[in-house]
């Protein structure tokens, strides 16, 4: 008779706090080994910490008690000395922001030399050989120029995996992924979590992922975890938490996956469509017509934006759709006048944008304004948010101190903020709540135009739903037109009212959202829609992603550490569903 095997990963009555505050509390979970397990949670939901805790990474300010063990081995109480050997070899770990994992002013290889010493190889060459090995097996396609460059040389989905393959160089048992495609574009996203996915199966490695998406963690895992301010909701095998969750937190997560609810604003919605069909002959509030712009970058012309065309009814919102690099930005930029285009013509709201002087701009800026990306960086950190958010009525003079005051407070009412928030500087705001307040700044003047730039890819899902209800029931109160930046298309169905499709600067595919997203004509936009996370249990393999060991290294006694022969074929979609065995305990 055949015994179960232990878990590989146990935590009971695991709870941590900075100094007195307690923000995991009582947590019990296990992973089993080659499993996956998901945790999920918003901003401060403890799960970060969690996996801190088990990696030992916690601040100096942080204390964990309980009992965490690995291995069979209880971690919390063993001497650093003795967990250090641990961590790296035996537990490996993604961080959510490669960007600022890695070292600038180094090399990839300098830096992939640091991991590789946990080898315990003693021949240069040999590591080096191993790190290229490791580099082609997690998709890098020319691994010896990525060893030779440096980050800023990188693509962002380039620099996840090269932290994947640091990770996983040791062949650890474990992986501890903290939100490792946040940041992301949906397609690098799907390679990247198809990666981590291949190499967990290839190499009988378990995963511990963090992660606020339910639709990722249903897509990706074995087993859920939901958390709330430091305590388990809810925990069980991933087809039961998803298909009928029973606490009302994780009901709520799963009503605010856009992928999971493409017609969730669909009534706040319809004033935009009836004005699709009311003003089809009439002129657009927006008209993009043959624009192009060329940057020289080290000697060479690149055309970020190449003969782009659209336009953008009164009260409706147009989204500009596209990987990094589609030239998006490089459109809104034209669009707000903060860049002049080689050719074409830009009107908005009668006015053309392109050739005038910015003096000349400012009564264009009065009606046209922008929501940018992180509210964390746009606002200044000096100021109070009352400030910020009367600094265009006082560059536009408009009004008298008290009108001014008063017109503050109306656009804190209108995003759902409090006055007893106008006295505090960024910093001491919630992202939401800076989000918010940039809202609140872009509204202030009344314009009739207001461009957003990606402004909820740094917030949670549940946050982004409450940004999202103000935008449409802004727009909805005020008549608002918008133009929408995004890289996630599973919420531009949610809010947009018209698409344009964007690769390498052209305009690929253009029309309403039920056009584009039900009946795609182009591959390249049925290539963005298929990589949305379905919130389906399916575990795609693509043996693409991943190389087996080529290497032509001589055989050595340390070839344990070398990637394992052979790819991993794609799972037919009945067979793809799997149930996690180990239990789930909670406290």
């Amino acid at each position: 008779m055949n015994l179960p095997l232990s878990p590989l990963l146990r935590a009971e009555g695991l709870s941590v706090a900075y100094g007195t505050h307690e923000v995991v509390t009582n947590v019990g979970f296990e992973l089993g080994r080659g499993k996956s397990l998901a945790l999920i949670g918003e901003s401060g939901s403890g799960k970060s910490t969690i996996a801190r805790a088990v990696l030992r990474l916690l601040p100096a300010t942080g204390h964990a008690t309980g009992r965490v063990e690995f291995d069979g081995q209880e971690l919390l109480g063993l001497p650093e000395r003795r967990f250090r050997p641990v961590r790296g070899r035996r537990i490996g770990f993604v961080p959510q922001d490669p960007g600022n994992s890695l070292n600038p002013v180094r090399t990839i290889g300098a830096q992939a030399m640091e991991a590789a010493a946990l080898l315990d190889e003693p021949d240069k060459a040999l590591r080096k050989a191993l790190i290229l090995e490791t580099f082609a097996q997690v998709g890098l396609d020319n691994p010896q120029r990525v060893y030779g460059s440096y980050p800023h040389q990188l693509s962002g989905g380039m620099l996840q995996r090269v932290l994947i393959g640091l990770a996983v160089l040791p062949r650890p048992s474990l992986l501890v992924a903290d939100e490792p495609t946040s940041a992301l574009d949906v397609t690098i996203q799907k390679r990247i979590l198809d990666l981590l996915s291949k190499l967990q199966e290839e190499l009988q490695i378990s995963l511990l992922l963090i992660t606020h998406d339910l639709a990722i963690a249903a897509e990706r895992a074995d087993s859920i975890v939901v958390l709330k301010d430091g305590a388990i909701q809810e925990a069980g095998n991933t087809t039961t938490v998803f298909s009928a969750p029973s606490s009302s937190y994780a009901r709520k997560l799963h009503g605010d996956v856009p992928a999971l609810n493409p017609d969730r604003y669909r009534p706040l919605r319809e004033p935009g469509f009836r004005q699709l069909v009311a003003r089809r002959d009439k002129a657009p509030k927006i008209e993009v017509s043959g624009v192009t712009k060329s940057f020289t970058v080290d000697g060479k012309v690149l055309t970020a934006v190449n003969d782009v065309s659209f336009e953008v009814q009164a009260g409706t919102t147009h989204a500009l759709v596209g990987e990094s690099g589609s030239g998006k930005t490089t459109a809104i930029r034209l669009l707000l006048g903060l860049e002049q285009p080689d050719t074409g013509k830009i009107v908005v709201g009668g006015e053309q944008v392109n050739g005038r002087s910015p003096e000349q701009l400012r009564s264009v800026w009065r009606h046209l304004q922008l929501v940018y990306q992180n509210p964390f960086t746009s606002l200044d950190p000096t100021w109070t948010v009352e400030k910020i958010v009367r600094e265009p009525l006082d560059r536009f003079k408009m009004g008298t101190h008290q009108e001014r005051a008063l017109a503050v407070r109306k656009a804190f009412a209108e995003v759902g903020l409090g006055e007893h928030l106008l006295s505090r500087k960024p910093a001491a705001l919630s992202g939401g709540q800076r989000q918010r307040v940039a809202i609140a700044r872009s509204l202030v003047l009344r314009p009739d135009v207001i461009v957003l730039d990606e402004p909820t890819s740094a917030l949670d899902v549940s946050v982004q739903a409450d940004i999202v209800e103000v935008l449409l029931s802004l727009q909805v109160k005020l008549g608002l037109t918008y133009v929408f930046v995004s890289h996630d298309l599973a919420l531009v169905r949610q809010l947009a009212h018209t698409v344009s499709v964007m690769q390498r600067g052209r305009i690929v595919e253009h029309g309403t959202v039920g056009e584009i997203f039900d009946r795609p004509r182009q591959p390249y936009t049925r290539s963005l829609l298929e990589s949305i996370p379905s919130g389906t249990a399916r575990f795609l393999r693509e043996p693409s992603l991943c190389s087996s060991g080529r290497s032509s290294m001589r055989k050595r006694s340390h070839d344990r550490h070398r990637p394992r022969p052979g790819t991993v074929g794609v799972i037919p979609s009945e067979e793809a569903p799997r149930v996690q065995h180990a239990r789930l305990v909670q406290r």
